[in-house]
C-alpha cells in the first residue's frame, strides 16, 4: 500500500489542461488532489491522523465527515478515492430518490465482480429520510459500497443508528486564519492582479468564516474587479456582507441557546448580550427567545427573586405587541436583569423531586387529617382530625402520605 500510495502523491503533479480553463471555478481549480495537499484537519490528515493511518494499512471503511461547509469534505472523500484507486460515485441526497439509489448501488455491484471497490460519497447525508438511508445498510454490511457520508448537522440527530454504528465518525473543523491565508498564496498564481494586500487578505479571511469556498469565490470576484492589487474595496464589493452560519433546526440554533442560557446563569451580562445578538442578527424568532427567559426566571432563579418571573412574562408579551427592532430593549432589559438577579435552583430542584415521589408512589392515600371534614360521617372517620386553620401550621403527622418521607 505504501508503495502505491508514494506512486499517486507523485502523479498529481501532473497537471490537466482543463486546470487552465477560465471556465473553472477557482476552487476546483485548487482542489488537492492527494492527502499532502490537504489544508487543515491534521487530526485527519496529518502524520499521526486517523485517515493518514488508514491509508497506510491499507484499510478502507465507511466513513461520515461532520463539520461546517468548506471544510474539506468532499475533497478528502475524492482523494481517498483515488488513494485507493477506488470506483467513486458522487451524488447529493437533495436531489437523489430511491430511483437513483437503486442505480448507484447497481453500479457498485457491477463493480464488484471485477473485482473494484467503490466508494459512495453522499452528500448532505442528513437530507435523506430513514427509508432512504436505510437501502444503503445490507450493501454497507456486505462490502459493496464503502459509505462516505458528509453532513452540516450533528449525525447523531440526522443519521439512522444502524449507519453510524458500522461507520465512523470524523469530526472535520473550520479552516483557520492560518490555514486560509495558505489558500490565498497558493490561489495568487490563478488570478490577475496576483497582488492582495495584508489588510484585504485578512479581511477575505474574516469574512469567510472558516470557508474555503467562500473564501476563494471572493477572491475570484475581487480580482476581476481590479487591475492592479487587491484592495479592502475590492474584497468589500466581492463579499457584500458576512452572512451568519445559522439553522433554525439545526446545530448553530441548539449551541447559541445554549450558550446563551448557561451565561445567565454564570451571571455573565456581555457574553448573554452577545449570543441574544449573533441569534437575533441570525433571524432567530425573538418569541423564542422570550419563551427561554421564561423558563430561565423559574428554573435557575426561582424563589430567590420571584419577580423575574413577572419581568419575563412581561417581556414576552413585550415582544409579540412591539415587535423588533424596538422589542430589541425589552429582550435586551429583560437578558441584563436575569444575569444580575441572584439564583436558586429549588423550584427545579423540588420539581424533579416531586415528579420522582409520584413516579414511584402515584396512588399514595392522602392523609385523613388533610381531607376536608364536609360531611360528619367524614368527622367520625378522623378526616381533618388535628388539623388547625391558621397560618404556617405544622400538622405532627405532616403532609405527605404514610410511607413516603
Amino acid at each position: 500500500m505504501v508503495d502505491r500510495y508514494q506512486v499517486r502523491v507523485k502523479s498529481v503533479e501532473v497537471k490537466s489542461l482543463f486546470e487552465n480553463n477560465q471556465a473553472i471555478p477557482l476552487a476546483e481549480k485548487l482542489r488537492p488532489k492527494s492527502i499532502d495537499e490537504i489544508v487543515g484537519q491534521g487530526h485527519l490528515v496529518g502524520e499521526q491522523g486517523l485517515i493518514r493511518g488508514l491509508i497506510r494499512a491499507d484499510k478502507l471503511t465507511s466513513m461520515i465527515f461532520w463539520g461546517p461547509p468548506g471544510s474539506g469534505k468532499t475533497t478528502l472523500a475524492r482523494v481517498i478515492a483515488d488513494t485507493y484507486r477506488a470506483e467513486f460515485i458522487e451524488v447529493s441526497a437533495v436531489s437523489m430518490g430511491k430511483a437513483e439509489v437503486r442505480q448507484a448501488i447497481d453500479q457498485a455491484l457491477q463493480s464488484k465482480n471485477l473485482g473494484r471497490q467503490t466508494i459512495l460519497f453522499v452528500d448532505e447525508i442528513h437530507r435523506f429520510n430513514k427509508a432512504q438511508q436505510d437501502m444503503f445498510l445490507p450493501y454497507v454490511e456486505n462490502g459493496t459500497v464503502h459509505l462516505i457520508g458528509a453532513t452540516t448537522e450533528n449525525p447523531s440527530f440526522e443519521v439512522i443508528a444502524p449507519l453510524l454504528s458500522r461507520s465512523r465518525v470524523l469530526v472535520f473543523e473550520a479552516l483557520t486564519e492560518v490555514d486560509l491565508l495558505g489558500i490565498i498564496n497558493r490561489a495568487k498564481i490563478f488570478v490577475r492582479p496576483k497582488t492582495i494586500t495584508p489588510q484585504a487578505a485578512s479581511l477575505l479571511v474574516k469574512m469567510s468564516l472558516g470557508d474555503a469556498r467562500v473564501l476563494l469565490g471572493g477572491l475570484e470576484i475581487a480580482a476581476s474587479l481590479s487591475t492592479r492589487v487587491i484592495g479592502k474595496k475590492q474584497i468589500e464589493q466581492a463579499m457584500q456582507q458576512v452572512v451568519a452560519k445559522y439553522d433554525k433546526n439545526g446545530d448553530q440554533h441548539y449551541d447559541l441557546i445554549s450558550a446563551y442560557i448557561k451565561s445567565m446563569r454564570g451571571s455573565d451580562s456581555r457574553a448573554a448580550m452577545y449570543y441574544l445578538y449573533r441569534m437575533l442578527n441570525a433571524g432567530e424568532d425573538p418569541k423564542f427567545v422570550a419563551r427561554r427567559i421564561i423558563i430561565f426566571a423559574s428554573e435557575d432563579i426561582g424563589m430567590a427573586s420571584p419577580h423575574a418571573l413577572t419581568l419575563a412574562t412581561s417581556t414576552f408579551q413585550a415582544v409579540e405587541r412591539v415587535g423588533l427592532p424596538e422589542a430589541e430593549y425589552a429582550l435586551s432589559q429583560a437578558t441584563i436583569a436575569m444575569c444580575q438577579a441572584k439564583k436558586s435552583r429549588l423550584v427545579a430542584e423540588q420539581m424533579v423531586e416531586a415528579k420522582a415521589l409520584v413516579s414511584k408512589y402515584p396512588n399514595a392515600n392522602v392523609p385523613k387529617h388533610l381531607r376536608n371534614p364536609v360531611t360528619s360521617l367524614m368527622k367520625d372517620l378522623d378526616y381533618g382530625k388535628g388539623y388547625q386553620w391558621e397560618a404556617d401550621f405544622k400538622h405532627p403527622d405532616g403532609f405527605l402520605p404514610e410511607g413516603i418521607e
